[in-house]
């Protein structure tokens, strides 16, 4: 194997563990944001009786996560609830917009 070519691998490793490394740096800048995905895109945990990712059955389900960027889960843009108080989003699950 002649020089080059062992520069291109080791070049070529280096390269992908950079990049493997990353990941979980991306990872650690979101967050889980709760009552923020309407039904069906939800990230994961939509309550009892749902397996996980897109179980979501209603539009803001409070038990329903979404990952979002670090420190924007409060600050998302949503319709107000059917009584016009406002409808935020939350680090923890929650009571409301529930499915019957």
């Amino acid at each position: 194997m002649s020089n080059t070519v062992k520069t291109v691998a080791v070049a070529g490793a280096v390269a992908a563990a950079l990049v493997a490394h990353s990941t979980p740096a991306q990872a650690a800048a979101k967050e889980k944001c709760y009552g923020v995905s309407l039904a069906g895109a939800n990230d994961c945990a939509a309550g009892p009786g749902t397996t996980c990712a897109g179980t979501s059955v209603t539009d803001y389900q409070g038990n329903a996560w979404t990952l979002v960027d670090k420190g924007t889960c409060t600050e998302i843009d949503l319709p107000e609830m059917a009584d016009g108080t406002p409808r935020e989003g939350s680090l923890e699950p929650l009571d409301r917009d529930l499915p019957a």
